[in-house]
């Protein structure tokens, strides 16, 4: 269900998944700086969600909502992208931000890991982007996909996680053929910018060494990602077809 929201106030209207933290709330603030009309989409993190939308209200009425879906169920899918639309009577952006990731080293693959990083990574920036096309279309809008610079480059043991982000990749290109010339479909692949939050993965060692090999000399923030967002969905407007890389130069060195 989303949350109530005017329709007095102007500005597109993007729909970010997986937008309550992270990456994904850096990039639904970046829009919303820009005069965006956000719709926050969330699956666990209501709490987190709820907080944002209140944030945005107080310093702009009627100009953010959520809508709450689990990407990994299909038939939800095309409803989350009405209700979406349905808040403020239109769609012009789509951001497919949502991901999973955890290790799948190779002997030890399940088939539960395919279907939650390729749901999730793949299938559901798929269906949702098939879902948002007439309102995107009529809007003359566009779709942003976060990818990685691993879908270029296979991280170890991340077989089936990269598998799907070099999934994400060709779709993003094969979207901006066939959603042309009503709708533009681009990619932001980051390299290091936030460390998993479980502790499991990249242990301090590791997350030195691929600081050390990043050209620029550090991690990246969800603030530069999220400026790459912003350019390739309100800025750009002859480009489409795009994966830009924001990694401080890592995939040089890979």
């Amino acid at each position: 269900m989303h949350a109530n929201a005017s329709r007095a106030t102007p500005g597109p209207v993007v729909l970010v998944t997986g937008a309550a933290r992270r990456i994904g709330a850096a990039i639904a603030e970046s829009l919303h700086a820009s005069g965006a009309r956000v719709v926050l989409h969330c699956h666990r993190s209501r709490a987190e969600a709820e907080a944002l939308r209140a944030r945005f209200e107080a310093s702009r009425a009627g100009s953010a909502a959520i809508v709450s879906a689990d990407l990994l169920d299909n038939a939800a899918l095309p409803r989350l992208v009405a209700e979406a639309a349905a808040v403020f009577g239109r769609l012009d952006g789509l951001v497919n931000n949502a991901s999973s990731f955890h290790a799948t080293p190779l002997g030890a693959i399940a088939p539960a890991d395919w279907d939650e990083l390729a749901g999730t990574n793949l299938r559901a920036p798929l269906l949702l982007s098939q879902a948002a096309a007439p309102h995107l279309k009529a809007a003359r809008g566009a779709i942003v996909n976060l990818v990685d610079i691993h879908a270029e480059r296979p991280l170890r043991d991340y077989a089936v996680y990269s598998i799907a982000k070099a999934g994400l990749a060709a779709l993003t290109r094969s979207l901006a053929l066939e959603l042309a010339p009503e709708v533009r479909v681009n990619g932001v692949a980051p390299g290091a910018i936030l460390w998993p939050e479980d502790g499991k993965h990249f242990a301090p060692g590791e997350r030195e060494r691929i600081t050390r090999q990043t050209p620029l000399g550090r991690t990246g923030e969800a603030a530069e990602v999220a400026g790459a967002v912003k350019y390739l969905l309100l800025d750009a407007p002859f480009v489409t077809g795009q994966i830009l890389a924001v990694d401080g130069g890592r995939g040089l060195s890979l």
